[in-house]
């Protein structure tokens, strides 16, 4: 998965790759939460922002991308 590219279906954007994103589970039960995905900005000269993707956000998976469907992203 870490090659396939995040599009939103909203609006067409690309958001990234995979291997960019990092993911949140819920330590109680093991399962994906949400997607972090990398912001174009930056919080200060290293402090990086991420884009919260929620998992039921995630419409499909297919071989060279991951579609979401998000209205508006929240900045983490």
């Amino acid at each position: 998965m870490r090659t396939r590219e995040i599009i939103n279906l909203a609006d067409g954007a690309r958001l990234g790759p995979v291997g960019d994103a990092d993911m949140l589970f819920d330590p109680d039960t093991g399962q994906i939460i949400a997607l972090l995905v990398p912001a174009s900005e930056r919080d200060g000269l290293f402090r990086r922002r991420f884009l919260t993707v929620p998992w039921a956000s995630v419409k499909k998976i297919g071989p060279d991308v991951v579609i979401v469907d998000i209205d508006k992203m929240q900045p983490l």
